[in-house]
């Protein structure tokens, strides 16, 4: 069973005057391996678009924001890797709408790419940052910086991690990025 997160976004009347206009559950969900889920939040284009009542949270399946200069916010509810361990990772991939992001040669389940620069802040519980030298746990209240890298998460605990992640669009790190866009 999924928790529920709330999100308020505000927006304007017709008079111009500031109001809230949704207050309630991720309008999106998707549960991509057993109990691990993205509660969608919102995605912005470049420049963000702060008109009209349009959710964006209601959007095409991604990892990364549909506009390569824009940002999604997401919070993922990661179940302990006990739960998805026999799972076909490449297929949720797939039905996250990113399967190119992820790497089939990696020896880590799970391990992949996209071209954006992520702000990982860990809600509750804890969760491992796996990259291809080395990893780190990190905690509730700890914040990741990754920075288009190749990486996976894992968690070894008994109880599930919740973590917000804000995705921005960024320039592919070189030529030799495995997945960077055409």
């Amino acid at each position: 069973m999924t928790r529920s997160f709330r999100r308020v976004v505000t927006g304007h009347n017709a008079e111009g005057k500031s109001i809230i206009l949704k207050d309630g559950p991720s309008p999106q969900t998707l549960e991509p391996l057993p109990q691990l889920f993205l509660h969608e939040m919102w995605e912005t284009t470049a420049p963000a678009d702060n008109t009209g009542e349009v959710d964006t949270a209601i959007r095409e399946n991604s990892i990364e924001p549909h506009d390569p200069a824009g940002a999604i916010f997401r919070i993922v509810d990661f179940p302990p890797d006990e739960v998805w361990k026999d799972a076909d990772v490449g297929a949720a991939f797939s039905e996250m709408g990113s399967g190119d992001a992820h790497d089939d040669d990696a020896e880590t389940a799970g391990m992949h790419e996209t071209r954006t620069t992520d702000f990982a802040i860990v809600m509750s519980g804890e969760i491992w940052a796996v990259m291809e030298d080395g990893e780190t746990k990190l905690n509730a209240g700890d914040v990741l910086i990754q920075r288009g890298t190749n990486h996976a998460w894992s968690n070894r605990s008994e109880q599930p991690a919740a973590v917000a992640f804000v995705l921005i669009g960024a320039k592919p790190r070189n030529q030799g990025n495995r997945h960077a866009r055409t």
